[in-house]
């Protein structure tokens, strides 16, 4: 017998993205519900490629008990109300807003990373999954990290728009699009134009001038892999429709050959290594959209510091930064957990 699942913000990119991977995982679910807000209801969303469509239902009206597991997608505000309510009727929330991250009572896991964390879900039902920009990091910095021990982490992001949702891609369509036959350029979602250009914040501003976004990533990175790693960030949103790109600098407590990291990161789970250093030897946000893994190229000596290292990160932000990563988590839930499918 399979599991009945719940994907809310169903009509959303990352909504409609977990369901596609749910199809093609063949994930063992024999019921699964669209649920989106009452301006949705009845609009039909794909079930992959399965030849499926479901047509979305109201989550206001929507009654979870006998469901196993709800896939969230639908931003923090509706986490907020909607999360404890869903996993009080006894279904398990795989969260993918920010909302519950730093939360000490709900697990934030990635799968390749901290597995065993996820034993602590029962104390309010609910999982995290992290930010997209951490995801795919930490899923490099795992098996370094298990190999020399990471002190300190440099990273600078290069965003594509749909981290901001399909009004970002929408966007940066139009504004490229106004360029080219001589129309007024607006900046609606983004704080300035996107279209050839490169824009260094994403959230808000905090007081010490990072963002949050460039918050979310070390104290992501210090739950979810090691408290003690120290972590500066820069994040920018760049002109790329999908697939999140970062460069990586870290130092380690340990000496450590790019040899050494190359062999382990090879090795690792959801990991796939592109790095040849000749043209065209590593892996663009272009050529890792539809992919689960988390690519590395460009990996390198820094002789700036001691036991130094930099590499080249790059992942489709809406599979493993979102809609994979919670798939995976229900998949780790429900053998470790649940088990009720064969």
């Amino acid at each position: 017998m399979g599991y009945r699942v719940a994907v809310v913000g169903a009509t959303g990119n990352v909504g409609r993205e977990m369901l596609n991977i749910l199809a093609e995982r063949q994930f063992p679910a024999d019921e699964i519900a669209a649920l989106a807000s009452s301006r949705s209801v009845g609009n039909e969303v794909e079930l992959g490629e399965s030849g499926k469509t479901l047509k979305c239902k109201n989550l206001e009206h929507f009654d979870f008990t006998g469901w196993d597991i709800c896939l969230m997608s639908a931003g923090s505000e509706v986490s907020k109300v909607w999360g404890p309510k869903i996993a009080a009727q006894g279904c398990v929330v795989i969260d993918n807003a920010s909302y519950f991250r730093m939360d000490p009572d709900v697990p934030l896991i990635v799968p390749e990373v901290n597995p065993d964390a996820i034993d602590g879900y029962k104390k309010k039902n609910i999982i995290a999954n992290p930010n997209c920009s951490t995801a795919q990091m930490v899923v490099a910095l795992k098996p370094l990290h298990d190999l020399a021990g990471i002190k300190r982490v440099v990273v600078s992001t290069y965003q594509s728009v749909s981290g901001a949702g399909k009004d970002g891609m929408d966007e940066l369509f139009e504004q490229t699009r106004a360029i080219f036959v001589g129309d007024q350029r607006e900046a609606r979602k983004f704080s300035k134009q996107i279209a050839f250009n490169v824009i260094p914040h994403i959230d808000t501003f905090l007081e010490d001038g990072y963002t949050k976004e460039e918050w979310k990533m070390a104290a992501e990175t210090n739950k979810i892999l090691d408290p003690d790693i120290k972590v500066t960030a820069t994040c920018v949103r760049v002109p790329v429709f999908v697939g999140h790109s970062e460069a990586i600098n870290i130092e380690f407590e340990r000496p450590i050959t790019d040899a050494q990291a190359r062999a382990a990161l090879r090795e690792a789970p959801g990991v796939m290594v592109v790095d040849k250093r000749e043209a065209g030897g590593y892996t663009t946000p272009i050529e890792c959209v539809g992919d689960f893994a988390t690519f590395v190229s460009r990996i390198r000596k820094d002789p700036t510091v001691d036991n130094g290292l930099a590499l080249w990160c790059v992942s489709d932000n809406l599979r493993k930064g979102a809609a994979l990563n919670a798939v995976q988590i229900a998949e780790l839930l429900g053998r470790r957990h649940l088990k009720k499918a064969a």
